[in-house]
C-alpha cells in the first residue's frame, strides 16, 4: 500500500535572519545622520552656486 504522504522540503524561501545579538561599534543617532544630510546638500548648493568661479572653470 503506497503512502499518500507528501514531504515538502524545508527552506526560508530566502529570508536571511540576523540576530539581535550583534551590536557594532559604530553607532549613528538619527539626528547626526539628518545633520549630516543637510550639511552635505548645503555644500552641494554652494559648490554649484559658487563653485565656478572658485575653481576658475
Amino acid at each position: 500500500m503506497a503512502k499518500n504522504k507528501i514531504n515538502m522540503p524545508t527552506s526560508s524561501a530566502g529570508i536571511t535572519r540576523y540576530f539581535d545579538d550583534y551590536k557594532s561599534k559604530i553607532e549613528f543617532k538619527p539626528g547626526h545622520i539628518v545633520f549630516l544630510a543637510i550639511f552635505v546638500m548645503l555644500f552641494v548648493i554652494a559648490l554649484n552656486i559658487w563653485g565656478a568661479s572658485l575653481f576658475g572653470f
